[in-house]
């Protein structure tokens, strides 16, 4: 199933009280705003305290199992992209995965990177830098908060080597379709490096079907875990292209032979991985997306819809302009743009902060990013604050 499909098809009603039970923040905050920094889920805290407690006590002695629940976190990882878990390398962040791209593709002066000029910075900045290697970035132009690709095809030539876009807006949360972009840069001889921070974990992806062939995102957004562990996808043809940066002990194959120097690297993206990891936020990581596997990302997608979609008319019904593309479902994601006007948004931010209402501004609007284990009642106290 590719990310455009429509996302709910079992009719069976998850328990969603279930998942909030397992979200301590919702005790005391309406928090809506997974597209910046997400409470940690109460499996991620647990994970966290439990590997303290061991390594306090213990030492490395658990190492080993340790090591198991990153692996296991690799084919979990996996199974959510329908991707192996040989394509999947874990990192520390989105912008690690982007550099591991830019910083490992054989680029040659003259090579171009086509993008939309609305993308977070972190989807910019690695490829603006490229033009030190005599390679552009070609930024287009995208009018209101959607993504142009008719414009993203226009601008592609026979020197486009990469195609990058995200797979939701951070600002305006216009989603795109993937498959598409896939489309665009294969139709040109180029490749697609897909930004899923926004939204991995709460929407179905299949880099496979979609024709991804990188892709990059961090945990502590929608998929509830800490901030320093993520995911990098790439495609196992492409294993041999990427000269691999920042390479350490743990890219080769016998990694523990630390008294044989071999520089064999391993026939899998783990080869991408360098050194030490970051074993606790992995764990935490781990724990997290078990819980999201548990009701599943069909179920999480349409919930979201279902919650975005009753904000939209309560934001309205309080004066607020809605700057999000809600037309379609295509493009619906779990972020909503909007503005009060003749109001600051910031004033309207602290109000919301001091009536236990989390969200944020971006860009001179209030944006709004609800979960799953947000409730209709949630949504409804931010509209009365906001209307108030």
């Amino acid at each position: 199933m590719t990310d455009i499909q429509e996302e709910s098809t079992n009719t069976a009603s998850p328990d969603w009280d279930e998942f909030r039970r397992q979200m301590p923040v919702a005790k005391r905050w309406v928090f809506l705003d997974h597209a910046a920094v997400a409470p940690l889920s109460g499996p991620a805290r647990n994970a966290l305290e439990d590997w303290s407690d061991s390594f306090c006590n213990d030492g490395s002695t658990s190492y080993l199992d340790w090591a198991e629940k990153i692996e296991d976190l690799r084919d979990i990882s996996a199974n959510l992209i329908g991707a192996s878990r040989e394509e999947i390398a874990l990192v520390s962040n989105t912008t690690a995965g982007i550099n591991l791209v830019t910083g490992g593709f054989p680029w040659k002066e003259g090579d171009n990177v086509v993008l939309p000029d609305n993308e977070f910075p972190s989807n910019q900045y690695p490829w603006m830098q490229l033009a030190d290697l005599g390679v552009e970035a070609r930024r287009i132009s995208s009018d209101g908060v959607g993504l142009d690709l008719d414009r993203m095809a226009a601008a592609c030539d026979d020197r486009t080597r990469i195609v990058t876009a995200s797979w939701v807006g951070f600002a305006g949360g216009w989603r795109s379709d993937v498959a598409r972009l896939a489309e665009i840069a294969h139709d040109n001889g180029a490749l697609l490096f897909l930004d899923a921070i926004q939204g991995l974990g709460v929407f179905p992806l299949d880099v496979s079907a979609s024709g991804v062939d990188f892709m990059a995102a961090d945990g502590h957004k929608w998929m509830l875990g800490p901030e320093g562990a993520g995911i990098f996808y790439i495609r196992r043809e492409h294993l041999d292209l990427l000269r691999p940066v920042g390479v350490g002990w743990s890219s080769v194959v016998d990694e523990f032979a630390f008294s044989e120097i071999d520089l064999t690297l391993k026939d899998t993206a783990a080869r991408y991985e360098g050194g030490s990891r970051n074993v606790p936020g992995l764990i935490a990581l781990r724990a997290s997306l078990q819980l999201l596997e548990r009701f599943g990302a069909a179920a999480i997608s349409s919930r979201v819809i279902e919650l975005t979609d009753l904000a939209y008319g309560l934001l309205k019904d309080a004066g607020a302009d809605i700057v999000s593309v809600r037309s379609t479902n295509g493009v619906k994601s779990g972020i909503i743009s909007f503005e009060v006007p003749g109001r600051d948004p910031e004033e309207i931010a602290r109000r919301c902060l001091e009536n236990q209402v989390v969200l944020s501004c971006r860009g001179g609007r209030l944006r709004i990013s609800p979960h799953a284990y947000n409730t209709p009642e949630d949504l409804r106290k931010l509209a009365d604050v906001i209307a108030g």
